[in-house]
């Protein structure tokens, strides 16, 4: 039954995703906000056909922790469910993103005009600035910055190591950093086609602030979302 319903949502999602992008090419010269709410209602269709073909379900805890104005959302990386869930539960946020998405026919045309920030990590330090670059003005126009910090998708368990960008956003933006723990990877694995029933909780964590090094940012960072994320999954 689970394979049955995997391959349910797998053809209902890439089928949909295909009409709505064709659908919707018009809004490629609308002004960018209206990008960004295509991709907010499209993110959160997904997360209801999960739910509906999959019996795959979200609870959101801790949105009393997000700051008023713009922040720094750092969220834990498990599964294709958390890139769903970053444009569908946060308020237009430009998302860091491998600058390869935005050379994807039709989904990279969205992202680019949405606002999203495209990162080439094979040069370094000069992608660093480009990325800082791009979120001061994404700041400026009142937007927060959502970042996974492990660069990638990591299995239950791994000790992956999280990269500097997060610490350079803090020292550069001066903006409270959000640690977001979840437990996704429960039900949808790392590169999995199989997709399994259950309760993804997404937590996001009290924001850190007045923390400039970027070395012991992102400790903390770590250290706080790595304790949360394993709560989660032992209590799941």
């Amino acid at each position: 039954m689970i394979l049955v319903r995997s391959i349910l949502f797998n053809a209902l999602f890439y089928l949909g995703t295909a009409i709505a992008c064709i659908v919707a090419l018009p809004l490629l010269l609308a002004p960018r906000r209206l990008n960004a709410y295509f991709g907010h209602y499209w993110a959160r269709s997904a997360l209801w056909l999960a739910a509906w073909t999959v019996g795959l379900r979200y609870e959101m805890r801790g949105r009393e922790h997000l700051p008023a104005g713009p922040a720094i959302i750092a969220i834990k990386h498990q599964s294709a469910w958390d890139t769903l869930a970053a444009a569908a539960l946060f308020d237009d946020p430009a998302i860091i993103v491998k600058r390869e998405l935005l050379a994807i026919p039709f989904y990279g045309w969205y992202l680019r005009k949405a606002g999203m920030i495209g990162i080439d990590r094979t040069v370094g330090a000069a992608a660093m600035r480009r990325m800082l670059v791009k979120a001061r003005a994404a700041v400026a126009r009142g937007r927060s910055i959502l970042i996974f910090p492990e660069g990638t998708r990591t299995r239950i368990g791994a000790n992956a190591p999280y990269h500097p960008g997060v610490g350079a956003l803090v020292r550069d933006l001066k903006i409270p950093l959000v640690p977001v723990a979840l437990n996704s990877g429960l039900f949808w694995g790392r590169r999995h086609f199989l997709k399994r029933p259950g309760l993804v909780v997404v937590e996001i964590l009290p924001a850190i602030v007045g923390e400039n090094d970027r070395r012991r940012v992102t400790d903390e960072l770590r250290g706080r979302i790595e304790a949360a994320t394993a709560r989660l999954i032992a209590a799941a």
